[in-house]
């Protein structure tokens, strides 16, 4: 009975021991096979760093205004019997916006003007009774008193009426009626909107440090998400003489044209100041970096030998960078990279250093210096 448990226990054992075995030469063929396994290339689009002349800029956020713009109101009490514009039409200095009541004031003046004729009658008269030494120098003088305010008076009835014709100061597009036909406008109601559009200003500021770096006629470029696509171009008219002391930035003001009058008053634009002194940079597409906190990186694509085949391969290294200013679809590179270096220009983010890939631009996102989408 011994000998028969002996035996069935060392069967046992030796059943085991050869199973371990087994599973021991398969976690090592396993461990050689994925030791030996090299993972194929990892497609990627490059891009060439390419030396380019950029024009420096000052970038701001500015604010479009009117060259002169109002809002046209009543200067005297009084009905409306006339209203002679349209809404948003362009309306030309002087052209009639709104005609007030002036029968009251149009029959004061009648007899005002023939008070003036009769003081200009008495006028003549006393000349020629002086002149015969039958009136006294101050009878004259009465009657020439009596002639100036006679005509004062008329000119103070034409200066009503005048104000009660409301034309407009100046040539510009007009906005919305505000008042209606037999309305009664007192003193200061508005009437409509009136503004020029064409030229435009778009006031910024720029920090005190770069007061020096501009002049007047300047070169200004601006752009709006009210035109998407559009860069208008103008100049710097005018800069402020002093500083703001709360923030120490400088008003600066620039002129656009605006002949299609897609800019409006209100407006919020984006401004680029361009300096006269060109300089020479590193551009790369802004899709080959890869920013994180602790720095921003860029793969380079270099030419390396396998270690175990010795042929030529294409392999990354991830480059520290320092940027500068971006442009469109590049950002300029300061310092880390030279010209001719070969970066990833995109799927940066699953990338490491080290790893085999090979280049295929077919679908090479198309960088550019100025980017009009057609989609917005």
């Amino acid at each position: 009975m011994l000998k028969k448990l002996f035996f069935t226990a060392g069967g046992l054992v030796l059943l085991v021991g050869v199973l371990a075995g087994i599973k021991v030469l398969q976690f090592q063929t396993m461990f050689a096979a994925g030791a030996a396994m090299v993972p194929p290339p990892e497609p990627v689009t490059t891009a060439a760093v390419s030396e380019e002349t950029w024009a420096p800029t000052i970038d701001a956020v500015g604010s479009l205004a009117a060259v002169q713009g109002v809002t046209v109101a009543a200067e005297l009490d009084g009905k409306v019997v006339k209203i002679a514009f349209e809404p948003g039409s362009t309306a030309q200095a002087g052209e009639l916006l709104v005609q007030q009541d002036t029968s009251t004031e149009e029959a004061q003046l009648r007899a005002a003007e023939a008070s003036v004729d009769l003081a200009r009658i008495s006028l003549t008269r006393a000349h020629e009774l002086l002149a015969q030494k039958t009136i006294s120098q101050s009878e004259l003088d009465t009657a020439d008193a009596q002639y100036k305010q006679a005509t004062a008076q008329a000119d103070n009835i034409r200066a009503a009426i005048a104000k009660k014709t409301i034309r407009a100061p100046f040539t510009g597009r007009l906005g919305l009626r505000l008042v209606n036909l037999g309305q009664m406008l007192r003193a200061g109601d508005a009437i409509a909107s009136l503004q020029t559009l064409d030229p435009i200003y778009v006031n910024f500021s720029l920090p005190q440090q770069q007061l020096a770096r501009i002049d007047a006629g300047a070169t200004v470029r601006v752009t709006t998400d009210a035109a998407p696509g559009q860069v208008f171009e103008g100049r710097v008219t005018a800069i402020n003489p002093d500083i703001d002391t709360s923030t120490r930035n400088v008003r600066v003001e620039a002129t656009l044209a605006n002949q299609a009058e897609k800019l409006r008053p209100g407006m919020f634009a984006s401004v680029s100041v361009v300096l006269p002194a060109a300089a020479s940079t590193l551009a790369i597409p802004s899709t080959s970096v890869l920013y994180a906190p602790y720095g921003d990186s860029v793969f380079v694509v270099e030419d390396q030998p396998n270690a175990r085949t010795h042929r030529m391969e294409k392999v990354l290294r991830q480059q520290f960078v320092r940027l500068g200013a971006a442009r469109g679809d590049f950002v300029s590179v300061v310092s880390g990279l030279k010209a001719g270096d070969t970066v990833v220009s995109s799927g940066v983010f699953k990338l490491r250093p080290g790893m085999p890939v090979v280049v295929d631009n077919r679908l090479a996102p198309d960088a550019q210096l100025a980017p009009k989408p057609d989609n917005t």
